[in-house]
């Protein structure tokens, strides 16, 4: 199932040539992560949209760069009601550091996602987050494998579809977490409808999150409606005042 390299943009290619090669961790973590599915039910509990705002500093499919403290950012998302934050790590392509997400995850009582383009074991063990993003396209036939090594070490692991045969393939992991992007990585393009074509196909005991395409009160109602348990929101909340804007769209 992994993808070839001649289908995807330049930039994917570009963005797994680096992952390939950036070094795992030196020893074997062991993690001791907040909850995400609690937060997610307290969030509702609460008459709000479970929101998983994102650090992003900048990345292939944004202009320009936010040079804001991540620190500062990430607590202003959570004053506006973020569930949890999604913190890039990627430094090439996405201007993010496992330094910002220590940072972050000190600094915040959240559950922290950290995202990333995770492409063997080893690289699980390089910091400690709650959740830890899994994107089945790129780890192919290493997918359950990864997810066991994952919650082994107490990770909480998100693993990432985009089509049925993905969808399938995560459904068919110990993977509690599903997270149906909208976004085509080997194209970029982004179509809400994406997600309602495979929510229906997710089971009602598997947590599913929206992914990419989120930027307006009328999406967040689309893709609740379509089954989204939770969203992932980057550019949307990033773009202004990142306290505002998460209240926006988790205030519906």
């Amino acid at each position: 199932m992994n993808a070839s390299e001649g289908d995807l943009a330049p930039q994917v290619r570009s963005i797994l040539s680096a992952a390939r090669a950036r070094p795992g961790g030196e020893r074997r973590l062991t993690v001791d992560a907040r909850s995400f599915p609690a937060a997610v039910e307290a969030t509702e509990s609460e008459g709000r949209v479970p929101l998983i705002a994102e650090v992003k500093p900048t990345s292939p499919t944004t202009d320009g760069v936010r040079d804001d403290d991540p620190v500062e950012l990430a607590r202003e998302m959570v004053a506006g009601g973020a569930t949890a934050l999604s913190v890039l790590t990627e430094p090439e392509h996405f201007g993010g550091s496992t330094d910002s997400l220590e940072r972050i995850r000190d600094a915040v009582d959240v559950p922290v996602l950290r995202k990333d383009f995770v492409m063997n074991e080893t690289q699980l063990d390089v910091v400690e987050s709650d959740l830890i993003l899994l994107i089945a396209r790129f780890v192919g036939d290493d997918l359950s494998n990864l997810v066991d090594a994952a919650k082994d070490r107490g990770f909480q692991p998100l693993v990432e579809v985009h089509t049925k045969d993905e969808l399938d393939a995560a459904l068919a992991t110990d993977a509690d977490i599903v997270g149906i992007n909208n976004r085509d990585l080997g194209k970029l393009e982004v179509d809400l409808g994406t997600f309602e074509d495979l929510a229906s196909h997710v089971p009602d005991d598997v947590l599913l999150v929206a992914e990419s395409g989120v930027k307006t009160a009328d999406d967040v109602r689309r893709m609740r409606e379509a089954g989204a348990d939770a969203l992932l929101v980057g550019t949307a909340i990033m773009d202004g005042d990142v306290r505002e804007n998460t209240r926006n769209l988790s205030s519906l």
